[in-house]
Order: structure tokens, then C-alpha cells, then sequence
């Protein structure tokens, strides 16, 4: 599998956490991942460190970007919207694989697969603004 189907599916099982108990999410993962009829195993390992990592920074991640998005808290969010936000300030923090620029574009072409009609502008600005402020620091 190509990264950007990596991430489609790595965003899939975050958008998850949203909607399912902490407890169940181990099982839910696992279905997840047993029904990519496509994926090899190095591919859905792939996933389940990305997914992992990303969870264990989410309230990390939250208070970023509750900083950065001024009047739109994560609890006001699009929940679409706020998990792709999650995975790319995950990618553009912790993931020393992943560029900056590389994290913002993925993210806004699953925004405009996956989110409304304005997902696209609100997750670019507000990961723009987070870039900003990490060259700033």
C-alpha cells in the first residue's frame, strides 16, 4: 500500500475513538484491520503503530489545537474534521517520516474526500497556523 491509503485507513480507525468506548477500541482495531482484504501484514502493523501513537497524544494534540483554532474547540469540531486535524498534528510533531508540507496536504485531500463543504479550508488554516508556530518556537 501506498502512505496516502496508509493514512486513509490509519484515519478510518481514529475516527473511531469518537463514537466507541476506550475499552473496545483494541477489537474494533483488530476488525478493522482483519477486513483490509488489500493490506499485507507489515501494512496493518503500519497501522496499528500509527493508530496507537496517535491516541496516546490526542490530549496533546487537543490542546494544540484548541491554541490554534480560535472560537472552534475540538469539542465543537466536525468529528471528521477534528480526526484528520489529529493525525496530521501528529505527523507534523511526532513523525520525523512524515515532512510538514507532506502532513498539511494529506490532510486537506482527506478533508475534501471525507469532510464537508469547508473542511478542506478549516483543516488547511488551522494546520497552517500550527506550522507557523512551530518555525516561530
Amino acid at each position: 500500500m501506498i502512505r496516502s491509503e496508509l493514512r486513509e485507513h490509519i484515519f478510518k480507525t481514529l475516527f473511531q475513538i469518537e463514537f466507541n468506548e476506550t475499552e473496545e477500541m483494541p477489537d474494533r482495531l483488530q476488525y478493522y484491520l482483519d477486513t483490509i482484504g488489500d493490506a499485507k501484514e507489515k501494512d496493518k502493523e503500519y497501522i496499528r503503530q500509527k493508530y496507537e501513537a496517535v491516541v496516546s497524544h490526542v490530549q496533546e494534540i487537543d490542546a494544540l489545537l484548541n491554541e490554534a483554532a480560535r472560537g472552534w474547540k475540538t469539542s465543537r469540531m466536525n468529528k471528521v474534521d477534528l480526526t484528520i486535524l489529529r493525525l496530521a498534528v501528529y505527523e507534523m510533531r511526532w513523525d520525523e517520516d512524515v515532512p510538514g508540507k507532506v502532513a498539511i496536504n494529506e490532510a486537506v485531500e482527506l478533508a475534501k474526500r471525507f469532510g464537508g463543504e469547508g473542511s478542506s479550508s478549516f483543516v488547511n488554516g488551522v494546520l497552517g497556523k500550527l506550522a507557523k508556530q512551530e518555525q516561530g518556537a
